[in-house]
This record gives C-alpha cells, structure tokens and sequence, in this order.
C-alpha cells in the first residue's frame, strides 16, 4: 500500500513545498508515467510532479496502480489557494462537486455528481497545521482553515487538498512551504515519528463528520474539528445544496417536493464519506443558522428517510 502525494511544476505553492519534502533525507527517484509524470519515493509515500494545472490529472490512483502494481490507498494533492480577500491561509479540504448534475461542466475538474472519498487525516492534520504554522510565526498573519468540498481532479482512494493562499506572494513564501512540507512529513510519519490520523473504526469514537451547510470556509464544522480534533468527512457548503424555493405554500412542504440537485449532494457526499471510513458511524453536523426553516426541515426530513444521523456537536469529541 502506497500512499500518493500530488504536485505540479506550473504552480509555486504546489511545487515549492514538494521541493522542500524532497530535500529530507530518504528520496529516490521512481518511474516516470504516462505523459512524463515524475515519481520520488520514501517508504510507503510516492511524490508525483506533473506540469499541468493540479485538478487537470484525472485518475493518477489508477494509473499509479496499473503501472506499477502497488496499491494506493490514499493521495494529498499540493495545490495554491485563490479568494477574493486575498488574506493569506492555510487551507485543507476534501473533494468533489456532487451538486452537479449530468450535462454540466465542472468549472474545475471533477466529473458531475461525483464526491472522491475524503482522506481520513484531514481532522487530525488540522491540529497537527495549527501547531507547525504557529511554531513558524504563521499565526495570526495566516488564516487556518478547512474548505468546502469542491473541485477536481477525478479519484476514488481518499483525497485531501492542502493549499497556500491567496495571492502569488504567499503561494511562493519559503515559510509557508515549509509548513505544509513539514505537515506531510510528520503527517505521514516520515521523519520517524508515528503517522498522524491512520483511521481505525475501533478508535475511541469513530463517529465521523459530515458536514452539511454554511459557507465556504464552513465555520461552523471547523469550530467543531479545531476544538475537538474529530474525524472529517465531506463538507457541502450551501452552494453543493441546489433547493429550489417551494414558494408559498398553506401546506407543510415535503422534501420530495423541493426541487434541485441537494438530495443527490447529500447521499454521494455521505456515501464518499462512508467509504473514506469504513465501520465509521457518519454523522451530518448541521450549519442550521445558514438555511432557512424550509431548507433546514426539508434536509433534517430527508436525513430521515435515508438512515443518516444528524450529530451535535458533542458527539465528536475524540474523548
């Protein structure tokens, strides 16, 4: 079992940290694949540098697979972060565009209605960000963050995002390399130290997030993670929830009446989730102050139906 991490030449806050990871010690080059893909390997961890743009690669757990025969069971893609606050930050999130429908064209990358399984670290990994960024003088000036689920590329082993924001002086800040070379490193127990965030379901509580509303940067769910360092799952923002407004209505309004693309969202999100952790038991974390009482009855009905628990945000304590 291998574990993949993904950079790209024609990004600086991609490719910079993966040049600070390959100058620790333990590094040797690997095989090339299709289309002059690049390969490093450590122990378990392969690096992959590529020079297209980072959510261009589609399938790159796949191809690893079919050209070498090992197998991947996760991959952590480098990658730049743009906002239109241009406030500098750290980010992690999973991936997938599951609100999409048939027809539409991802803006970027991804393929409609698909969520990839999240990667198990991302919980853990944020306490272990918080901690390396502070010990480096990141914090304050840099924000610390999860995102919502979003974007490409196509994969089906659990995936996470870790990004640098927001503008071209922080994407090519030395610091800020060094923070996430750092997170991967001890994060996947490189340097000798125990991996940070191996799941197990027979854990103390192996009660998963699944976070379901807010905006992007989902404030709500990241208080919940940051405080209690809990598992992570998918985290649709309400943007991956299309609800068309039922209008007035004299009746109660179901959830089978409301049209759009949010009930789809949910069960690929919260089937993405279960995959990512197998013998978990998923919760949907509801952001109820970012729906209206239409939205959030229709979503809480519809949970319902499909067996999905709804959580507090106590029962994510990792006690």
């Amino acid at each position: 079992m291998v574990k993949l991490v993904v950079a790209t030449t024609v990004d600086p806050a991609s490719i910079c940290p993966a040049k600070e990871l390959l100058a620790k010690p333990g590094w040797q080059p690997g095989p090339t694949l299709d289309e002059g893909i690049r390969s490093f390997s450590n122990g378990d961890v392969r690096l992959l540098e590529h020079d297209k743009g980072i959510v261009e690669e589609d399938d790159l757990d796949q191809r690893w697979e079919n050209a070498t025969g090992q197998t991947v069971d996760e991959v952590i893609f480098l990658s730049k972060h743009t906002a239109v606050s241009n406030r500098p930050a750290l980010t992690i999130h999973p991936i997938g565009v599951p609100h999409l429908k048939e027809g539409d064209v991802p803006p970027q990358g991804g393929k409609p209605g698909w969520a990839a399984p999240p990667n198990p670290r991302m919980g853990p990994w944020m306490i272990l960000l918080n901690k390396i960024a502070e010990s480096h003088n990141l914090i304050p000036e840099f924000e610390i963050t999860f995102e919502a689920t979003h974007h490409g590329p196509v994969t089906t082993k659990p995936t996470m995002f870790i990004e640098i924001g927001s503008t071209e002086e922080y994407w090519k800040r030395p610091d800020a390399a060094q923070v996430v070379a750092l997170l991967v490193w001890e994060g996947l127990g490189l340097g000798g130290g125990p991996p940070v965030g191996n799941w197990s379901s027979t854990s103390a509580n192996n009660k998963v997030l699944l976070g379901i509303g807010g905006g992007h940067y989902v404030p709500r769910h990241t208080d919940v993670i940051k405080k209690d360092g809990c598992w992570v799952g998918q985290l649709l923002s309400g943007y991956s929830l299309p609800m068309e407004d039922p209008g007035p209505s004299k009746g109660k309004v179901n959830a089978h009446d409301i049209a759009g693309t949010w009930k789809h969202s949910i069960r690929a999100a919260y089937d993405a989730t279960k995959a990512g952790f197998p013998g978990g038991e998923i919760l949907a974390h509801l952001d109820q102050k970012s729906f209206k009482s239409w939205q959030k009855n229709a979503i809480i009905e519809f949970l319902g139906a499909q067996n999905i628990k709804i959580g507090k945000p106590g029962d994510f304590q990792k006690s």
